[in-house]
Formats: C-alpha cells, sequence, structure tokens
C-alpha cells in the first residue's frame, strides 16, 4: 500500500512539474513579446526595471501560504525573472573576481544566473566597465557590519557620474583552505578585509605566520591551490571551485558578519514604495556645517538609517 501511495504522490509531482514547465514557458513566450514591443515602440523604457522586480517578489512574498520559506520561494522567482530577462535583453553584470568572491555571490543573488558576467580585478575596474558600457552594471561591497564603509567604494561612487540601482546583502563566513591541510603553513593570502575581519582568529592560531594581502579572497583560493605550504582565508564556493581542503571553518572573529553591496549603471531608477536612499555629500569644513546638512532631515521627520563620515 506505501509503495503504491509513494507512486501515486510522484506521478502528482510529475504531473505538476509538466504545468509548471508550460507556464513558465508561457512567460518566457510574454517577456519576449514585450521585447518587440519596446523595440517597435522605441520606447526608451530599460529592460532591467529593479522597482518592477521589487514589486513583483514583494507580492510573491505577501502571496506565500506554503511550507516553503519567503526567502525560497522568491529565490525561485528570482531566477524565473532572470532567464526571461535573458529572452528580452541579455544583460552583462561586472563583479570584483576571480570566480569565487563574495561579489560574484551578491550579483547572483540580486540579478539571477540568467545574466552573463564579466570578473574584474579591481573596483576601479567595474565602474570603468559599466561607464564605457562594456557592461549594463555592476556590483561592488559598500559597507561590511565589522568594518564598515568600503572606502574605495565611495571613492568611485564620488569619482564617477553612476547611479546605485539595487542593493544585497551577503552573510559572510571565512574559512581556512590550502591545496594539502596536512602541509605546514607559511604564508597566508587573502583580501585585506578579510585579515581585519580575522584578526583575533589569526593572532591566537597563526600569530608568526606572513599574511600577504591580495586583491581578493577567490584570487588568493586560486593562488593557494599551486602554491605548497600556503593557505588562503576565502568562502565555501572558492573552496569547492578550487578543489581546496579545509583546515578551518568560521573563523571570523564576529559572528553574523554580512557585507552589504551595491547595483550600480547609469539608469535612472523611479522611485518606489520601499526605496532606500543614498547621498553621497561633500560640506565645507566649518563651524555647523553638519548641523546644516542634517537639519532639513528633522525638520522633515525623515528617518536616517546610517550616518558615515569618510576622508
Amino acid at each position: 500500500m506505501k509503495e503504491k501511495t509513494l507512486k501515486n504522490l510522484r506521478s502528482e509531482i510529475d504531473a505538476l512539474d509538466n504545468k509548471i514547465q508550460l507556464l513558465i514557458a508561457s512567460r518566457a513566450d510574454l517577456a519576449a513579446q514585450v521585447a518587440q514591443v519596446k523595440k517597435e515602440s522605441n520606447t526608451q523604457d530599460a529592460f532591467y526595471r529593479p522597482e518592477r522586480e521589487a514589486q513583483v517578489l514583494s507580492r510573491v512574498i505577501e502571496r506565500n501560504q506554503s511550507l516553503l520559506k519567503d526567502k525560497d520561494v522568491a529565490l525561485i522567482f528570482r531566477e524565473i525573472m532572470s532567464a526571461c530577462l535573458a529572452v528580452e535583453q541579455p544583460l552583462k553584470v561586472a563583479f570584483l573576481g576571480p570566480e569565487g568572491t563574495f561579489t560574484q555571490e551578491a550579483a547572483l543573488k540580486h540579478f539571477g544566473h540568467g545574466v552573463s558576467t564579466l570578473d574584474c580585478g579591481t573596483i576601479d575596474e567595474i565602474f570603468h566597465q559599466v561607464e564605457t558600457d562594456n557592461v549594463h552594471y555592476g556590483v561592488v561591497p559598500i559597507e561590511n557590519s565589522s568594518n564598515g564603509v568600503i572606502g574605495i567604494s565611495l571613492d568611485m561612487l564620488y569619482s564617477h557620474d553612476l547611479n546605485i540601482c539595487g542593493e544585497v546583502e551577503i552573510a559572510v563566513a571565512h574559512h581556512l583552505m590550502m591545496q594539502d591541510q596536512s602541509q605546514e603553513i607559511n604564508i597566508i593570502y587573502a583580501h585585506q578585509q578579510a585579515f581585519d575581519q580575522c584578526h583575533r582568529w589569526l593572532s591566537n592560531h597563526y600569530p608568526h605566520t606572513e599574511l600577504r594581502p591580495v586583491a581578493s579572497n577567490a584570487l588568493a583560493a586560486r593562488m593557494v591551490k599551486d602554491e605548497p605550504n600556503a593557505a588562503a582565508i576565502a568562502s565555501k564556493a572558492a573552496l569547492n571551485l578550487y578543489g581546496l581542503q579545509r583546515v578551518a571553518k568560521n573563523i571570523e572573529d564576529r559572528a553574523g558578519n554580512v557585507t552589504r553591496f551595491i547595483a550600480i549603471g547609469k539608469d535612472e531608477i523611479p522611485p518606489g514604495i520601499e526605496d532606500k536612499t543614498s547621498l553621497l555629500v561633500v560640506t565645507k569644513h566649518e563651524p555647523g556645517a553638519l548641523f546644516d546638512l542634517l537639519e532639513p532631515f528633522k525638520s522633515r521627520k525623515i528617518n536616517m538609517l546610517q550616518l558615515a563620515r569618510h576622508p
């Protein structure tokens, strides 16, 4: 009886899978029609509309009465939208590479796997790729819960005429890895931010080992793949991608370490209901300058989530 019931349940699942696939195909057809209408009408509407995606995902979560978690349902629909958008117009997104970085994870979480990606060696290069139209968008880190704002990203926002088009948060867990964990560790590679976030752990476990900063944690992982007696601090994704062995996991000093990333582009995003506005302001170096800047927010009862000073 149990075997028959299991068979029946699997048949129902197969039937639902067929319906889901047909519905996704219909959605892709509609996306193609949207692209055709935009082309024929010569409309200037951007193919990627983050405020529209936010509305869709918000409704998806509101409707969710299933056993699935809201974030999982939202992830499924994010990927459907990403694949359908690729039918309209494939997006190209730049991230801080190489493969296996938290920035790549943030880019795919925000845009979905339907986009094509370009890995860049520096944050400066990401801004350059967007500004010269080699990619539609770029994703860069802007703030970490342990280290605060990312200064180079603020500098680039100030010096480039680009807009913030979205944001995404990634939980950051650092792992120590190498090609053969039985070897002695003579040098550890990582991004400077990772060294800062793992300072106490490293001081306790490897107080005399050389720490050498590199452009990204994923680059560190790629380097130690072929270097004996060398270790890297990187993500679980980098660990698996480069076939390394884990020496220690979750070595960050503070639990709940989160990095906030922003998507940058040339498009001006129409205001939405749940938008967050970020302002980059330069004030005069004189008494009362900060008060003059903040007083209009108080008088208009506008709450601020954060105020950060950058030299």
